[in-house]
C-alpha cells in the first residue's frame, strides 16, 4: 500500500518516536508509508470555541495541503466508523486497489477540522475515548501493520 500518515505536531516522547520508527521499518516490506507532519499550532490556557475553531482550522489548512486531488483520505475521528483489525484490513484491500495513496489525517490536540472532515472520503474511529496524537500515531501505525499481515494470509494476534 501507498500511504502517508498525515499528523498534526511531532513526537515528544522518545518512546512515540521508537515505537512509529518501528512499525514502518516493519510496513515497508509491505509498500511505502510515510509520515507528514504539520505544526501544532499553540493555543491560549482557555480558549473560546472561535478561538478554537481558528486553530483546527489552520491545522486542518496544514493537513489538506500534504492531500493530493486523487488521493483517498480517511480521517481518524471519534464519531468514525469503528473496525475491526480485520475490517480495516478488508478496507485498506479495497483503497488499495483502487490505485489511490492513502491519507490517514490525524488532528492535534482538538481534532480535525471541519474542512478535513467533510474531504474525507472515510472516517475511521479507533475509540468513543480521546487519546494524544502522538499516541494515536503509535496506534494507527500498529493497526496498519496488523492489516497489512492479515491481507497478507500471515499470522497475528486477534
Amino acid at each position: 500500500m501507498n500511504a502517508l500518515i498525515a499528523c498534526v505536531g511531532k513526537l515528544k516522547e522518545s518512546w512515540q518516536k521508537e515505537g512509529c520508527e518501528e512499525y514502518l521499518k516493519r510496513l515497508s516490506r509491505y509498500g511505502k508509508y510515510e509520515i507528514g507532519q504539520v505544526p501544532d499550532e499553540p493555543e491560549p490556557e482557555r480558549p473560546s470555541d472561535a478561538l478554537s475553531l481558528q486553530v483546527m482550522q489552520k491545522e486542518g489548512r496544514a493537513l489538506l495541503r500534504l492531500v493530493k486531488p486523487g488521493d483517498f483520505l480517511a480521517a481518524l475521528c471519534v464519531d468514525g466508523k469503528a473496525l475491526s483489525s480485520t475490517d480495516l484490513a478488508v478496507e485498506m484491500r479495497t483503497w488499495e486497489n483502487s490505485g489511490r495513496r492513502v491519507v490517514f489525517a490525524i488532528g492535534g490536540s482538538l481534532g480535525l477540522s471541519p474542512e478535513v472532515i467533510s474531504r474525507a472520503d472515510a472516517r475511521i474511529s479507533f475509540s468513543r475515548m480521546t487519546f494524544p496524537h502522538g499516541l494515536m500515531r503509535v496506534i494507527l501505525l500498529e493497526q496498519l501493520y496488523r492489516a497489512e499481515r492479515i491481507n497478507a494470509g500471515e499470522r497475528y494476534h486477534k
